[in-house]
């Protein structure tokens, strides 16, 4: 190898580097899959590719290693090949990967509410006329919270204050005729940056879908109640629902949008969000730092 290849790999130069020195670096879930593909490479002819990770210390790197298989084109015994640093490009399809994941599972759930806001508003009026412009409204309230899931561009300082935040974001789930109220906000007045307030609305439109497919919205007689309260350097936001179908036990919490919510709440927010599955309805608890909510 040459001085680059000793640096790549976190080692220091020498005259001979045998395999195992190398493989001692490499990550130990890619080790096996490296080793039986390096063997593999003796005797299948022509060009080789192989991505793997390898660990410096606690630094992750992804390396790209090439060459020719079968010693074709070997020279006095040596055969020559190359080692790539590619560990942007890893992470780039990283993130792809969990922006493709994330928008299949938001446009899954926004039919999910549609469906179920349109099963909702069929139940609360008396004309196809009056389901359609109550179903429009709603779907159009609908857009415009959709936009507060993402970040827009340009914003700086407070993005919004945390009441207002709920509030739009529910405003679709709430009934403009005979059920109207059934979602009350009481929040302290503060303020929330752009950062926390794509994480919250997230969470928040995330939270409001599980309970438009199962939970108190999913029911004309259903009522869901958010309140916060303050404690030192946290701040807690119960999110309390009431008069929605009989909870037999804490649901599988396993999909997408259970983990989407744990790692956005425990990297921006430094928080956590608790269930507690009552008979009468979910009582969530979002507890997150004070400090946290201006970002």
């Amino acid at each position: 190898m040459d001085e680059r290849a000793f640096g790549l790999w976190g080692l220091a130069w020498a005259d001979k580097v045998a395999f195992e020195e190398l493989s001692a670096h490499i990550h130990p879930a890619d080790r096996d899959r490296v080793r039986a593909a390096f063997t593999a490479t003796r005797s299948v002819t022509g060009a080789y590719e192989i991505d793997f990770r390898i660990l410096l210390g606690d630094e992750v790197r992804w390396i790209s290693a090439r060459g020719q298989g079968a010693d074709e084109g070997i020279l006095d015994g040596v055969m020559f090949g190359i080692f790539l640093d590619v560990t942007g490009r890893k992470q780039a399809e990283e993130g792809h990967e969990l922006l493709a994941g994330e928008m299949s599972h938001r446009v899954k759930n926004l039919l999910a509410i549609a469906t179920g806001l349109t099963r909702i508003t069929s139940q609360s009026t008396n004309s196809i006329a009056e389901m359609a412009e109550a179903l429009t409204q709603r779907l159009t309230a609908l857009g415009r919270a959709h936009d507060l899931v993402r970040p827009l561009p340009g914003h700086e300082g407070k993005a919004a204050l945390l009441g207002d935040l709920f509030s739009v974001l529910l405003a679709p789930y709430d009934d403009p005729g005979a059920f109207a109220g059934r979602i009350r906000v009481a929040v302290p007045r503060m303020g929330v940056g752009e950062r926390t307030a794509t994480t919250l609305a997230l969470v928040i439109h995330e939270m409001a879908t599980n309970s438009v497919k199962h939970g108190a919205l999913s029911t004309g007689a259903g009522v869901l109640d958010v309140s916060s309260t303050t404690d030192g350097s946290d701040v807690s936001v119960v999110w309390a629902e009431t008069g929605g179908p009989a909870i037999s036990g804490p649901p599988d919490m396993l999909g997408f949008g259970s983990k989407l919510i744990s790692r956005s709440i425990a990297h921006d927010l430094g928080g956590v969000l608790s269930y507690d599955w009552q008979e009468t309805g979910l009582v969530a608890t979002l507890r997150m730092r004070k400090d946290r909510l201006a970002a």
